[in-house]
C-alpha cells in the first residue's frame, strides 16, 4: 500500500528565464513545476492554468461594484517524460527524487492584452497556478505571477503633433467685477515617455485686483466602471510653479520644463480601467476657484518614444556649462581669506505674503533681501601646455 502524505516537500513554479521583468503580446511563457515529496505519493494528476484579468471593487454606499473582465486563459494537463503510468494515468513519487513537469503557452498577439496594473480599486493581474491532484487527499496549490506590458509607441502624427489651448476666468468680488485672469499654453507634443521634459509656451495676465500664481502639474486620472457605474481617482505626480503675478501685470514661460517621473504607460485598452494623464496648467486665485487647463497627455513605453531628444538636449546642456566654465576669466592670484569681510547677512523673519495652500505646494513667503559680499574665487591650478598657462578648475 503506497502511504499518502498530506503536503509535499516541494511544489513550486520556476520560469525558464526567471531575470525577464515583463512579457509583450505573442511572447511565450515557458517554464517547470518543480515536485518533491517526503514520502511515497501517488499522483493522479498536475495541471497547469495560464490566467490574466481585469478586476474592479469598490464601495458604493451600501452596495459593493464588482466587475471582471478575462484576457488569458489556457489549461493543460502536463506529463512526466520517462515515467511509468498506471492505467488510470496516475504516477507515484518517490522520496529522494525531483520531478519536474515542463509547461509552455504563447500569449495573445499584441493589442489583445492590456498591460498589468495595480491601482486603488482594481488590478489586471497575469499569472500561472499549478494543482497536483492527488487520491483521497486535497489538491495542492502554487501560484506564480508575471508582468505583461502592452509597447505603445508615442511616435505616430497624432502625438507628434503640438496641442494648447487658452481660458480666462472674469472674477468677482461680493459680486462686484474685479478684472479678470487669462491663460494661453502650448506644447509641442502629446507623447512622452518616462524622464522625457515637457516644455510649456504660456502667456498669463492679470487684471483683476489680487495677486495670482501661475502652476502646472502632471496628473494621473483612474477611471473603474463596474456595475454600469463609473469611479473617478485623480492624483498629482510632478508640479512646478511661477512667479507670482501683481494686479495689471502679465508674465509669460518661455520652454518653462515638467519632468515626466517613473509612472506605469497610459491603459487605453481595458474595459474596466482605464488610467489616463494630463497636463493641468492653472492659475490659482486667492478667494476664487482656480483658473485651469487640461492638455491630455499619452505617456508611453520606455524606449519607443523619443527619449534620444531629451537626452541628446541634456548631452547639449552639459556641453555648454563645460564652455562657460572655459570662457570664466580666473584671477591671476589667489585671494586670501584675510581680505574677506564677515557675513554681514541680515536675518528677516518670513512673512506671508497670500494663502495660497494648495495640496503639497507651500504658500508663497515674502522674505527680505539678503546682504552679503561675494565669496573668494574658486581656487585653480595653472597646467603649462605649448608655453602658455592655461586655468583648469580644481574638483
Amino acid at each position: 500500500m503506497v502511504a499518502m502524505t498530506k503536503r509535499a516537500k516541494t511544489f513550486q513554479i520556476i520560469f525558464t528565464d526567471p531575470s525577464k521583468t515583463f512579457y509583450c503580446g505573442g511572447d511565450k511563457v515557458c517554464g517547470k513545476i518543480e515536485v518533491e515529496v517526503n514520502e511515497l505519493t501517488r499522483v493522479s494528476a498536475v495541471k497547469v492554468l495560464g490566467l490574466g484579468c481585469a478586476k474592479v471593487e469598490y464601495a458604493k454606499g451600501k452596495q459593493r461594484c464588482r466587475q471582471e473582465a478575462e484576457y488569458l486563459r489556457f489549461e493543460e494537463v502536463l506529463r512526466l517524460d520517462d515515467q511509468p503510468t498506471d492505467s488510470d494515468g496516475s504516477v507515484v513519487l518517490r522520496p529522494g527524487n525531483k520531478y519536474e513537469y515542463m509547461f509552455g503557452f504563447e500569449l495573445p498577439q499584441q493589442g489583445q492584452l492590456v498591460s498589468s496594473y495595480k491601482g486603488k480599486f482594481g488590478y489586471v493581474q497575469y499569472y500561472v497556478k499549478a494543482f497536483m491532484e492527488r487520491p483521497h487527499q486535497p489538491t495542492l496549490e502554487c501560484k506564480k505571477p508575471f508582468e505583461v506590458e502592452e509597447p505603445l509607441d508615442v511616435n505616430t502624427p497624432d502625438l507628434l503633433s503640438p496641442t494648447g489651448g487658452m481660458k480666462e476666468k472674469k472674477v468677482t468680488c461680493m459680486f462686484i467685477p474685479d478684472g479678470q485672469v487669462s491663460l494661453n499654453a502650448k506644447i509641442e507634443r502629446r507623447g512622452f515617455c518616462e524622464g522625457e521634459d515637457i516644455c510649456i509656451n504660456a502667456k498669463f495676465e492679470n487684471t483683476c485686483s489680487r495677486i495670482v500664481v501661475p502652476k502646472a502639474a502632471i496628473i494621473a486620472k483612474h477611471t473603474y466602471q463596474a456595475n454600469g457605474r463609473t469611479k473617478v481617482f485623480r492624483q498629482k505626480l510632478s508640479s512646478v510653479r511661477g512667479n507670482h503675478i501683481i494686479s495689471g501685470m502679465c508674465d509669460a514661460w518661455q520652454a518653462k520644463t515638467i519632468r515626466v517621473p517613473k509612472i506605469k504607460p497610459s491603459m487605453l485598452g481595458c474595459n474596466i480601467i482605464r488610467v489616463e494623464y494630463a497636463l493641468m496648467i492653472y492659475v490659482h486665485i486667492p478667494g476664487s476657484e482656480k483658473l485651469i487647463l487640461e492638455l491630455p497627455l499619452v505617456i508611453g513605453t520606455a524606449g519607443l518614444g523619443s527619449r534620444s531628444n531629451s537626452v541628446s538636449s541634456q548631452e547639449g546642456s552639459v556641453s555648454n556649462a563645460s564652455q562657460s566654465w572655459v570662457s570664466l576669466r580666473m584671477p591671476s592670484e589667489l585671494p586670501s581669506y584675510c581680505d574677506v569681510t564677515r557675513d554681514c547677512r541680515i536675518d528677516q523673519p518670513l512673512t506671508p505674503l497670500l494663502d495660497d495652500v494648495d495640496g503639497d505646494d507651500s504658500p508663497i513667503f515674502m522674505n527680505a533681501p539678503t546682504f552679503q559680499f561675494a565669496p573668494p574665487p574658486a581656487y585653480a591650478e595653472a597646467e603649462e601646455y605649448n608655453g602658455n598657462a592655461r586655468m583648469l578648475p580644481v574638483c
